[in-house]
């Protein structure tokens, strides 16, 4: 008789261990799903977001554009796509991500078309405003994803969504190919297809979990009050660097090869995804590392690496007369390509590093609002990413110096490790000997 009750408590043990072993299971397919599903769709919206990078070079000599022109329709997209990332954000929070990146993808694939049937300026700069839609994206795509994994493991999930910043180095390869094989009007075409079908491969294979939603009670002005902690801002310093300046240079970099050394469309698009392709795909990587090591420390080393990389990058080429006693001599100082390549590959990666470091910070202080955070971060990276090729056109057509580019993001670089080492460096430094030697006086 004794028996009979023990063997009923361990099958129902049993039970309901096969139950919890289950749901555990379908929460993992689920999480993987959403994950890959919201990474390719971020990839391609990226992709669509960085057209003009490319496209934009043979509708400059169509239109016969100037540098600041040319900056303006490559960063126009970059407007839109930054203004709406807030606001995209907060609708996250609130009506969940599944939804808003759905209807935001559908919403592109009209414009992104039209970018073919445009002929004057003002047609190219409109359909460019609409098409910025898709870097929005971002802002969504953080947030959904983050929130299906657990604390310890949303820096390297969140870094796996952002390597959908690796679609600059797609339409790197694509777009240069479609234009010498179809012309440039057939590219926007190929991507507005691709985006529609996008879109609906990720409503199909993804999922929505309604306990992700913020609180009804909870109004916009609520989310916004995080605009009033200093640190938000810090993280938005930090962001416009790694994220505005690759964004900046994946816009710039082509046209750069293209002139400074001459290069043809499809191998100066090659090489400039040397720079793209790690600055998206490592992103993964770097928000491993900030699980692991801590967002500070990946930030830290980031701001440093790529503040060396940037000020040899901005020595222009230079050539000067020393008079010696054999009479003068002439040195010529100039990075050639390979040089150069290795430099922006290194800068690549170090800004891929920075930008999952940045959100781990996020998701570690902000936990409750990340979408709301994300998306004023966001925003401001996202208007560094439309500002810069503006100000690389304008500072090219006022000194004529093509590595002025370059002298810009140095400068910005430097604000960002001051700003780092009198909030976190120095405070640290500072209370550790303050509890040092208050150990000390009690000894």
């Amino acid at each position: 008789m004794p028996v009979l009750p023990i063997l009923t408590v361990e099958s129902v043990t049993v039970q309901d261990l096969s139950g919890v072993q289950g749901e555990m299971a379908t929460r993992k397919f689920q999480q993987l799903s959403v994950l890959i599903m919201s990474t390719a769709a971020f990839t391609m919206c990226f992709a669509a977001w960085m057209l003009f990078a490319v496209i934009g070079i043979p509708i400059k000599e169509i239109l016969a554009l100037n540098e600041t022109q040319f900056g303006l329709l490559a960063a126009t997209p970059v407007l839109t796509g930054s203004l709406i990332r807030l606001p995209l954000g907060m609708l996250t929070d609130r009506y969940g991500g599944r939804i808003v990146f759905f209807v935001l993808m559908l919403c592109t694939v009209v414009p992104i078309w039209m970018i073919g049937e445009a002929t004057a300026y003002w047609q190219f700069l409109l359909s460019g405003l609409f098409v910025g839609f898709a870097g929005g994206s971002f802002s969504v795509g953080i947030a959904y994803c983050a929130r299906w994994f657990e604390r310890q493991n949303q820096g390297f999930a969140m870094g796996v969504f952002g390597a959908g910043n690796s679609g600059a180095a797609m339409t790197k390869f694509v777009a240069p190919t479609l234009v010498v094989m179809f012309g440039w009007q057939m590219v926007p075409q190929v991507y507005a297809a691709a985006m529609l079908i996008t879109a609906l491969a990720f409503w199909f294979f993804t999922y929505e979990d309604p306990t992700h939603r913020v609180h009804s009670s909870i109004t916009f002005r609520d989310q916004l009050r995080v605009l009033k902690d200093p640190r938000v801002w810090k993280y938005c310093q930090y962001y416009s660097i790694v994220f505005g300046g690759y964004v900046g240079l994946s816009l710039w970099m082509t046209k750069y090869y293209v002139n400074e050394f001459g290069m043809g469309l499809q191998t100066a698009a090659l090489l400039a995804a040397c720079f793209s392709l790690p600055g998206g795909v490592l992103r993964a990587v770097g928000g491993w590392l900030s699980d692991r090591y801590g967002a500070h420390k990946v930030t830290w080393w980031v701001m440093w690496v790529s503040w060396v990389c940037l000020f040899l990058l901005s020595y222009p080429h230079t050539e000067f007369t020393v008079q010696t006693v054999d009479g003068p001599r002439t040195f010529n100082i100039h990075l050639n390509v390979w040089v150069f390549t290795t430099l922006m590959f290194i800068v690549g990666v170090a800004f891929a590093f920075g930008k999952a470091s940045v959100f781990k910070y996020i998701s570690n202080e902000f936990p409750g609002e990340i979408g709301a955070v994300s998306g004023i971060v966001g925003l401001v990276g996202g208007m560094g990413g439309f500002l810069l090729p503006i100000m690389f056109g304008a500072l090219l057509d006022l000194t004529g110096v093509r590595s002025s580019a370059f002298m810009l993001l140095y400068g910005v670089t430097w604000v960002s490790l001051i700003w780092m080492y009198l909030t976190e460096v120095r405070r640290t430094d500072l209370l550790d000997g303050h509890e040092a030697g208050t150990g000390s006086t009690k000894a």
